[in-house]
């Protein structure tokens, strides 16, 4: 085919052709990756539309002149084979005795039209075999099998295909797959399953697509063919396929070869014929399946856009989900610094040990003079070892951020096994359902970090004499450890004795802390630790709620896929 400028016919050919190849690219690269409600029958309309897209508009926006192909198609038993061989006059294609009857689809053509169908012109997804033995690929459903035959007119093949109501999953969706290939379908039915409801839904799908339909009513009782005839058109009508014209064969004894007599099939041959040496008859038969085809391209599109916003929503969702309880957790960390939950049972224990006695919280609530004459006491004095202490801190901060990273895991996945998708993710990726692996090793890790964020404070805020002689009277381990005390010393989520005891806590710690560097310094230093221990447990959660975005991800549809579809139909439309 000659490619001319556009604004001439053939230029305006080309541009539907670019436009439809280019839908094409696009309907080939979504994806619909998630089980969702109406997703499997969206997936359905994909596989379907690329098919025809492949299979027959495009190779025939390619080759206007070539072959008009009739593919002859119809329920188990119907006849098809013996219907084809009858029509070119020979075997060419076996009938079956066993159930399923044709397995593999046979193209019978002229030797003149064999260029039009020995490459991958048509149906480019299956192989061609040709020569030797006539029936070498009879049950191959991955290759077409070409036969020539010099009694069937030029401009003219028959394909003769697997049932639509095959026992095999893969001869139904080859049949299906190949009547969509198909400028003109001859259904052949019979006298006793004509009404079945499988052909009739593959007949309703091409009505809707434009396809050409010729009906061949096989098998008929001759004192019933009137009355069948006549009810057959009628179901025709309705389903909006009254211009489709009926070709009868009555029920009557083969003849040698097992072939239909020439009185039986003579109108059919006659018809096709006629067809096969009309150009511009066949011309309209193509442009009419043609145009149905073209015409489909929007609904079908329109539903894979639809099936993609579903699958976009649900993916967001499910990202949603997990945000929301790691930032939920990170945020119980935050409460959990700040209202005394650090300061129960070890690390309170912990502290006594550290100014010298466990009387001396027992006389916190006892005058403020007293309270000073204590600190006078312990700065004067030798410090006591502050290892336990800051263990006990590393302990109850790492049980803290493992608590909330494991009830972050636990509301993800609980809400992701009810929501769409999710079951799917979760059974693609079962390590999902707790912590990672290594999360303890993190935590311990992220703590220590943090333990070491506060010690570097304690070194870079004394670094004038005064106040590294204070420091080093303490350590800086010791020094380091009260400050750390200092940041969660807070009383907003004690009860009964434990207020008691944190708030002197608070007051101890922080008049020691404020003897070494002042008041102010003291307010920065506790805001910074608490800071620095916050952002160390953001980023470790910000790694968790990724496994989950991950797994997300990997069945995320394309951010514009829909935008995407929806264009390269309006591009097809336009160049139209």
């Amino acid at each position: 085919m000659s490619i001319a400028r556009e604004g001439t016919p053939e230029g305006e050919l080309s541009a539907l052709l670019t436009a439809v190849s280019g839908l094409r690219d696009q309907v080939a690269d979504s994806t619909l990756p998630l089980t969702l409600p109406g997703a499997d029958a969206a997936a359905r309309t994909r596989v379907e539309l690329l098919n025809q897209l492949d299979d027959y508009v495009l190779p025939r926006l390619r080759s206007l002149d070539a072959p008009l192909l009739a593919v002859v198609g119809g329920s188990t038993g119907a006849g098809k084979s013996t219907l084809v061989n009858s029509i070119v006059g020979s075997v060419v294609t076996r009938p079956g005795v066993l159930r399923p009857t044709t397995r593999s689809p046979v193209l019978v053509h002229h030797p003149n039209d064999a260029r039009w169908f020995v490459g991958d012109r048509v149906l480019p997804g299956l192989g061609r075999v040709t020569g030797g033995d006539a029936f070498a690929a009879d049950g191959d459903t991955s290759a077409v099998r070409l036969v020539s035959a010099a009694t069937l007119p030029a401009g003219l093949a028959l394909l003769d295909a697997p049932d639509i109501d095959s026992v095999v999953s893969s001869n139904r969706d080859l049949a299906a797959q190949l009547l969509s290939a198909a400028d003109l379908w001859l259904f052949v039915t019979t006298a006793a399953r004509y009404a079945d409801a499988v052909p009739w839904a593959l007949l309703r799908q091409a009505s809707e697509r434009g396809t050409s339909i010729a009906v061949v009513l096989d098998r008929v009782p001759p004192e019933a063919v009137a009355e069948i005839r006549d009810h057959l058109a009628s179901m025709l009508k309705e389903q909006g396929l009254s211009l489709a014209p009926i070709f009868t064969v009555r029920e009557v004894p083969l003849e040698t070869g097992g072939l239909v007599g020439a009185e039986e099939i003579g109108p059919l041959k006659q018809w096709l014929t006629a067809l096969a040496q009309d150009a511009r008859a066949r011309g309209m038969v193509v442009r009419h399946t043609l145009s149905g085809a073209l015409d489909s391209i929007d609904s079908r599109i329109e539903q894979l856009a639809e099936a993609t916003a579903e699958q976009t929503s649900a993916t967001r969702a499910l990202s949603k989900v997990a945000d929301t309880a790691y930032a939920s957790a990170a945020a119980g960390v935050q409460k959990g610094m700040n209202d005394g939950t650090l300061l129960r049972g070890e690390v309170l224990a912990r502290w006594q040990e550290f100014v010298g006695t466990g009387e001396f919280f027992k006389q916190v609530e006892s005058t403020v003079s007293r309270l000073r004459d204590r600190m006078v006491a312990m700065v004067k004095g030798q410090p006591a070892p502050a290892a336990e202490l800051g263990e006990a801190l590393h302990s109850g901060v790492a049980a803290l951020i493992t608590a909330e990273a494991a009830s972050a895991a636990s509301t993800t996945v609980r809400s992701w096994r009810g929501m769409p998708g999710g079951p799917l993710l979760l059974a693609q990726y079962p390590h999902l359902v707790s912590s990672s692996p290594d999360f303890d090793q993190q935590v311990q890790h992220l703590v220590r970090e943090w333990q070491g964020d506060v010690l570097e404070l304690v070194r870079s805020e004394g670094q004038d004499r005064r106040t590294t002689a204070k420091v080093a009277a303490y350590g800086v381990n010791g020094v380091g450890v009260v400050l750390m005390l200092v940041a969660f010393a807070h009383t907003g989520g004690l009860m009964g004795a434990e207020v008691g005891i944190a708030g002197g806590t608070a007051v101890l710690g922080q008049k020691l802390l404020e003897a070494i560097f002042g008041d102010q310094a003291v307010r920065s230093l506790a805001a910074k630790a608490r800071a620095s221990l916050h952002d160390r447990v953001y980023e470790l959660f910000g790694a968790e709620a990724g496994r989950y975005q991950a797994a997300v991800e990997s069945v995320e549809v394309a951010r514009d896929q829909g935008r995407r579809l929806t264009a390269a139909a309006l591009g097809v439309k336009a160049a139209r």
